[in-house]
């Protein structure tokens, strides 16, 4: 099994993330031994799901930096239609990229990537009705349940979570 233990990851927050894709990863991280900051927007201390479950975050994108962490989960929902409106949360998503530290998203999380520029020439993947939106930011467009291009990971919706964390996983132990 491989094991997380010393690692530190962000997982991003805003109302109407997508509930499985916060809370998946964040119990799965955990479980592996991270340690998991949930880092929001900085407009609330508790976010909303789609689906009403709330996660009240540790810290505010503008209060921490990509030094704090070894990577960084975009979950998907409308979530990342108001994460990319935040120059402090797309600063720490580039920051992280170009440290080479793990940046994933999943299903419109591909959103929050896009519009911090780091998608040029990347191999990704996301929930179909976003492909454009990559593919006009630079990336590379597939069809599958994980594509790791180097640091970047990216899955398309709830189905693919198991693979999406199995793959976070295995960046990050090295495996």
């Amino acid at each position: 099994m491989m094991t997380l233990d010393g690692k530190r990851i962000a997982v991003l927050a805003e109302d109407l993330y997508e509930d499985l894709e916060l809370w998946y990863p964040v119990i799965r991280m955990r479980e592996a031994g991270a340690k998991v900051t949930l880092v929001g927007t900085g407009t609330a201390t508790t976010y909303h799901g789609k689906h009403g479950l709330p996660v009240t975050v540790d810290a505010s994108a503008d209060q921490v930096s990509a030094a704090d962490f070894d990577a960084v989960i975009v979950p998907g929902g409308y979530s990342p239609d108001r994460m990319r409106r935040h120059q402090s949360l797309l600063k720490l998503v580039r920051d992280a990229f170009a440290a080479g530290k793990v940046v994933a998203a999943i299903c419109h999380g591909g959103w929050v990537p896009a519009s911090a520029g780091i998608l040029r020439g990347k191999r990704v993947t996301s929930f179909f009705s976003i492909k454009d939106d990559l593919v006009n930011a630079g990336a590379k467009w597939e069809d599958r349940e994980v594509v790791v291009d180097g640091n970047l990971i990216t899955s398309r919706d709830p189905d693919d979570l198991p693979a999406f964390c199995r793959a976070i996983i295995a960046a990050l132990s090295g495996g």
